[in-house]
């Protein structure tokens, strides 16, 4: 299904729009997609949360950096922080939802976790991901993905459905083919 029961399609005139889904999903690579396809600018959620030595951002600072970030007329941000949903949401006009299922997440996030392992990639507040880190650590991204799986295919759902969220359009996207379809259809 591409289409949410009671949303909107979205369509090339949306000018906000919120690519959410379990780490490993794709998120970063879809907006980054739909950006560039839309022209419009992207903005990368765990670059505004990330400082270095992988220390998360106090609340505060965050809602003030995503909210800066969101103050333009349009955007495509990937991520799903809950502590600033409201803000994200409050300004969105869609939300993409990459709801693949767990086996093709848990392998895209395994090559992904190999690949910056061995590259060394940096990334938010020059973090990089390390073997240890990803693989060995109570930290580890695979976990993580594991342990909030189900959870974000629960919460969609209900967050979708709440009056404060009625005015947006939504892309439920089932698979990596669903996806690149949709896409190539805006």
């Amino acid at each position: 299904m591409v289409n949410f029961p009671g949303h909107p399609p979205i369509s090339a005139a949306h000018r906000r729009i919120n690519v959410v889904g379990t780490s490993g999903s794709g998120k970063t690579t879809m907006a980054a997609n739909l950006a560039t396809r839309l022209q419009l600018p992207h903005v990368e959620m765990d670059a505004l949360y990330w400082n270095a030595d992988w220390e998360g951002s106090p609340d505060p600072v965050f809602r003030e950096r995503v909210a800066a970030a969101l103050a333009s007329d349009s955007w495509v941000i990937d991520g799903n922080y809950s502590r600033v949903r409201d803000i994200v949401w409050g300004r969105a006009q869609a939300v993409v939802w990459l709801d693949y299922a767990l086996p093709i997440i848990m392998e895209q996030l395994l090559w992904r976790s190999v690949r910056r392992a061995l590259t060394r990639e940096e990334l938010w507040g020059g973090n990089r991901e390390s073997w240890c880190r990803s693989f060995f650590s109570r930290d580890s991204i695979l976990v993580w993905a594991l342990q909030s799986y189900k959870r974000r295919r629960r919460q969609y759902p209900q967050l979708l459905v709440a009056p404060e969220h009625a005015h947006l359009a939504v892309a439920h996207l089932r698979s990596p083919a669903q996806a690149r379809h949709w896409l190539a259809s805006l």
